[in-house]
C-alpha cells in the first residue's frame, strides 16, 4: 500500500537525503573595530576581482556587513585598496 503511493521510493527518508548545513561562525566577533585602514583585513571580505562578498558566504551579522561596505569604499576612495583587481589576461 505505501509502495503504491510512491512506487519509485526504496524506503529512504527525506532526512537521510539533506545535507547537514553547519552554521558559520561570525569572523568579526572578537574584533568589534571595523577599521578601513587595514587592507588585509578588508581583502577576506572581497574576492580576487575586488567586489564585497555576501552575508551568507563572510558570515557577518546584517549591520557588520553595512559597515564592512562604508569600510570598503572609503578604503577605495582613499586608495588604500584598488576598485577592481589587475587584469589577470
Amino acid at each position: 500500500m505505501i509502495n503504491a503511493i510512491h512506487p519509485m521510493q526504496t524506503g529512504t527518508t527525506a532526512r537521510q537525503n539533506k545535507k547537514v548545513i553547519k552554521k558559520k561562525q561570525n569572523p568579526l566577533k572578537s574584533s568589534k573595530i571595523i577599521d578601513y585602514l587595514d587592507p588585509k583585513f578588508l581583502s577576506r571580505f572581497t574576492n580576487d576581482q575586488g567586489k564585497l562578498l555576501p552575508r551568507r558566504i563572510t558570515g557577518v551579522n546584517a549591520f557588520q556587513q553595512r559597515e564592512l561596505a562604508k569600510a570598503v569604499k572609503y578604503a577605495r576612495h582613499l586608495a588604500i585598496i584598488p576598485f577592481v583587481a589587475q587584469d589577470m589576461g
